[in-house]
């Protein structure tokens, strides 16, 4: 979901889990320094990262679908193939998670299930109109949602959150979106005003998906704010706090990328 970033756009969520993934097992703490093997021996953990796989394997499926219905507005050839090219990259991620949730013993499509409506009500009130709306909601949007599960990746095992890490990897696509959108823009300067506002919606609607998810899951929700002690790793209602405003800063900077403002 996460194949829309450049390096030119890093964003502070991107910088956390840089940082976290770059330190030794001496450094972290908690269910973070443990394997997959150890840290499933608690039941609520192994309940929440199967949500987490789930949810994540049934956002990259619908983004694959979402991306491949997207390419029927290209203006091009070269465009068309462009976000299939995408699209096949999100199908891949989609794959990983499948095959990890199989090994961890967890049914793939019952694992996605309680995500299926969130996410689908999600793309169907922000379907894009036109190209445009369409790259800014692959990049902006999507970046949203990834920010927000690299932010939990900082706390999982091991095991867990380099499966994760890896399925929110840059793809080298982010370019294309902030050319595409910069030179329409540089046309016709009323394009971006237009684009400021559905990219404010695409972060109204990210956010509330994320909390509604989050919410409805208590295994999730309990790893998030390290409400169990064997989960607890850094993360409290304040912390939670502060993560939606790094994530908020981050959507600033990818405007900002794009020629917009926020």
């Amino acid at each position: 979901m996460r194949f829309m970033e450049t390096p030119d756009n890093a964003t502070p969520a991107d910088e956390n889990a840089e940082a976290t993934t770059g330190e030794t097992a001496e450094e972290l703490t908690g269910i973070a320094a443990q394997d997959w093997a150890t840290a499933s021996a608690e039941p609520h953990y192994r309940a929440a990262v199967v949500d987490l796989l789930g949810a994540l394997a049934y956002g990259e499926l619908a983004a694959f679908e979402r991306l491949a219905e997207d390419a029927k507005l290209a203006p091009t050839l070269a465009d068309k193939a462009e976000l299939a090219k995408m699209a096949s990259a999100e199908f891949h991620h989609f794959e990983q998670l499948r095959d990890r949730l199989a090994a961890v013993d967890a049914e793939p499509t019952a694992a996605m299930e309680p995500f299926a409506k969130a996410l689908d009500d999600f793309h169907r009130q922000t379907a894009p109109s036109d190209w445009l709306e369409g790259l800014v909601k692959a990049y902006v949007g999507d970046s949203i949602a990834s920010d927000f599960y690299r932010e939990i990746a900082a706390r999982l095992d091991s095991d867990t959150r380099r499966i994760v890490l890896s399925v929110l990897d840059d793809t080298g696509h982010g370019n294309f979106a902030v050319e595409k959108v910069r030179a329409a823009i540089d046309a016709d300067p009323r394009v971006g005003g237009r684009l400021a506002l559905w990219a404010r919606r695409l972060m109204g609607e990210a956010l509330s998906q994320a909390q509604r998810v989050v919410a409805e899951r208590d295994a999730l929700s309990t790893m998030l704010v390290g409400g169990v002690d064997s989960m607890a790793a850094g993360f409290d209602l304040a912390e939670v706090g502060r993560m939606f405003s790094r994530i908020t800063e981050a959507h600033t900077k990818r405007m900002a990328a794009l020629g917009l403002a926020a």
